[in-house]
């Protein structure tokens, strides 16, 4: 990000603490940071921290006499790479998706002809309410790219979706806007911008299987299925047809999408094979790696004979069987590996062992809540090496994840 500009447009919410964050780590990677605040945003954040911080002038005025006879507005919106906004506020993206110019913020925001990057922050009622949620489909039709938001506390005390994604997600998202490799939404018009996947099929696995000892005792995983269904969810919004092969999570499944409701391993691996064929798969689902061979018909009781003995056997690996198929493999398999040691290494080995393209690896230790948790933190492993995301929102992962499927496809 060298020598690259970024106008940042700085919103009206509690969230605007994380600008300042922000404009430091944009900074120590060489960006030229130009501020703007709105007026509600002077109310959380001072001009002169975030004038000391960026090392530039702080606009806020749209009717400035000297800089607007030269169409200050216009120039400032041309000027950058990229136009980011943190926080996002509901007041904003309605703005924003209605076509408002009644002050500085959303008068550069309409007159620029470069990426927008929104990272929205506000009340989990707010972001739920059905006008933001409209609203961010209009952006999104527009081209514009979102990072976040992530689930969590609030400030206000409420807990859900809704809070500013973290700093260093944001300079990461920033990172691929500004990958002159990957075209701008804006240029590539708003129907290919928002739908890439259009005419594709996907195959999502997800959620954990249950392996029967007998009809009310199963072997499982601690597996909630949040995962995939964020990972499915993201692909339907740029328009693939998903088949989501579900095992029993806790986590309903997303509308939208073709659901195949399974139980056990072996389902699983029918349920797919019918799917096919498929221009990728993603196999995001906890697979168990045994079975109980030995499964009773009734249920077990206990006895003076002593413990019943389970006899196990290895389940099909799924991953690697669609990996090797000859006529009918997607062109794009990813894999997942849930590690607890050794992440990247034991990942790694993994991704040549059975043979899929890429492999999505995560630390699931219990003390990183990753599993039935809000958030992750993944590294990618491709045959090009390791590229390790920052901890951000499940969703966000998935949108990320999914944008790299566009790509690839």
């Amino acid at each position: 990000m060298q020598g690259r500009t970024v106008l940042l447009v700085i919103g009206g919410g509690i969230a605007a603490y994380k600008s300042l964050t922000l404009i430091r780590e944009l900074k120590r990677e060489g960006c030229r940071v130009v501020p703007v605040l709105t007026r509600a945003a002077e109310e959380f954040v001072t001009p002169l921290s975030v004038a000391a911080l960026a090392g530039e002038e702080v606009h806020r005025d749209l009717f400035d006499l000297t800089r607007e006879a030269q169409m200050g507005h216009i120039q400032l919106s041309r000027d950058a790479d990229l136009v980011v906004v943190v926080p996002a506020t509901a007041d904003l993206m309605a703005k924003m998706a209605g076509g408002h110019a009644d002050d500085l913020a959303s008068t550069l925001l309409m007159a620029t002809d470069k990426r927008v990057l929104v990272a929205p922050a506000m009340n989990v009622r707010m972001w739920t309410h059905p006008a933001t949620q409209r609203n961010l489909a209009t952006l999104k039709a527009d081209g514009i790219l979102t990072v976040g938001p992530d689930e969590g506390d609030m400030a206000c005390g409420e807990f859900g979706p809704g809070r500013a994604a973290e700093p260093e997600a944001i300079v990461a998202a920033i990172r691929d806007a500004l990958d002159p490799q990957r075209p701008s939404p804006l240029l590539l018009g708003p129907e290919v911008a928002a739908r890439p996947l259009a005419g594709r099929h996907v195959i999502v696995t997800s959620g954990p299987t249950r392996e029967p000892i007998d009809p009310v005792r199963y072997i499982s995983n601690h597996s909630s299925g949040a995962q995939g269904t964020a990972i499915a969810a993201a692909l339907r919004d740029l328009g693939a047809r998903v088949s989501f092969v579900t095992g029993p999570a806790t986590v309903a499944p997303p509308d939208g999408v073709d659901v195949i409701r399974i139980q056990t391993a072996a389902e699983m691996r029918d349920a797919v094979d019918a799917a096919l064929p498929a221009d990728a798969a993603v196999m995001a689902a906890a697979v168990a790696d045994w079975r109980v061979a030995n499964a009773s018909d009734q249920k077990m009781k206990k006895s003076r004979d002593g413990m019943p003995v389970l006899q196990f056997a290895e389940n099909p690996d799924i991953l690697a069987w669609v990996s090797g198929l000859a006529d009918r493999r997607p062109d794009l398999v990813v894999g997942f590996a849930a590690e607890t040691n050794d992440v990247v290494a034991n990942a790694t080995a993994k991704r040549l062992r059975k043979g899929c393209d890429w492999i999505v690896a995560n630390d699931v230790s219990p003390e990183t809540g990753t599993f039935g948790g809000e958030s992750n933190t993944v590294t990618l492993i491709s045959e090009a090496g390791a590229e390790s995301w920052p901890r951000m929102g499940k969703d966000e992962v998935a949108r990320k994840l999914a944008g790299r499927i566009a790509e690839a496809l």
